[in-house]
């Protein structure tokens, strides 16, 4: 060891001794081992460590020492950052921070789909309400389940007010609506890496195709029936598909334009926020499909209907945008 480096140590070896001590009760015991004092003196220690390991880097000191500030850097970072408290609190810190943090911070992102989705659904509507041929090019066959600008008013009603058996009617095309939406999400998130240019077509083609058929159903005079046959689990599943395209628009823009960092770097962060806010979507696609597999298919009731789907919507706003939890100690 050389002289500067025996120098250098002298000077700080007992803050690192001191940082050492109290790793060692926080990894053998936890956090609470430590006194009020000790908990304030920790982040300060942490620092000054930090600042040591960039002296002893730059100035090239002796390996070992090199080796030991890191190593004492990292149980430091893990012991004050890292996660602590078992599963059941790290899960909280998903539902209540990671998650509605990372709708939030895309919230740019999520205006702009949103109006893409209301872009594409006027458009559907008003395609078909001046020409119902566009019905059939919009929504195909398979989505239609037989309905369309011929079907009769009587018809259409038995579709939102009578229960189906087996697998045709309303049962069908609700299964038919939820898989094809949940594609949609996925899809929306998955094509963001084009710099987002596919994630605007998918969705203001899926906003078309809802705008079409509600066409069919406002020209019959069941504008309302629809609205909240559709909204029970349409608010959790069309604010889902939104969120998608969003986290896909996060990623696509980071990736044309990275700013300072590289590209590389920039969709990466980008796909951590991304990520966790992916994962929630998952979670409301599955609330979705839970309301459409029970309450879509038992209440029959407008208003009971509209306050199922204006309650999850106001649940949703109030989860990503109103109500604030702060991350824990």
């Amino acid at each position: 060891m050389s002289q500067d480096s025996r120098s250098f140590r002298a000077e700080r070896e007992l803050d690192w001794q001191r940082l050492e001590a109290m790793l060692k009760r926080i990894e053998v015991r936890s956090p609470r081992a430590l006194s009020d004092d000790d908990l304030l003196e920790l982040p300060l220690l942490y620092r000054s460590t930090l600042s040591s390991l960039s002296v002893a880097r730059s100035t090239v000191l002796d390996r070992a020492l090199i080796d030991y500030l890191e190593a004492l850097s990292l149980r430091a970072y893990l012991a004050i950052y890292g996660a602590s408290g078992g599963f059941g609190k790290r899960l909280a810190q998903f539902f209540l921070v990671d998650w509605p943090g990372a709708v939030r911070s895309m919230w740019r992102e999520t205006l702009v789909a949103l109006v893409i989705l209301t872009a594409g659904t006027m458009t559907g509507y008003l395609l078909v309400q001046g020409n119902p041929d566009w019905f059939g090019a919009i929504v195909g066959s398979d989505m239609a389940g037989g309905r369309g600008p011929h079907a009769t008013a009587e018809a259409l009603k038995q579709v939102l007010y009578t229960q189906p058996t087996g697998q045709s009617g309303l049962r069908f095309f609700a299964t038919m609506l939820f898989t094809h939406n949940a594609q949609i999400a996925l899809g929306c998130f998955a094509l963001g890496f084009a710099f987002g240019v596919p994630t605007l077509m998918l969705l203001f083609s899926n906003g078309a195709m809802l705008g079409a058929m509600l066409q069919i159903y406002v020209a019959k005079g069941m504008g309302v029936p629809m609205t909240g046959w559709l909204s029970i689990h349409g608010t959790t599943e069309l604010y889902a598909i939104v969120i998608s395209a969003a986290a896909g628009l996060r990623i696509g823009t980071r990736i044309a334009f990275p700013g300072v960092a590289t590209r590389m770097a920039a969709a990466a962060e980008a796909g951590r926020t991304a990520g966790i806010a992916m994962i929630g979507v998952i979670l409301m696609l599955a609330i979705a499909g839970l309301l459409e597999g029970i309450g879509r298919q038992t209440v029959n009731s407008d208003a009971i209907r509209f306050t199922i789907g204006g309650g999850m919507l106001i649940f949703w706003i109030a989860y990503y945008y109103i109500v604030r939890f702060r991350r824990a100690a």
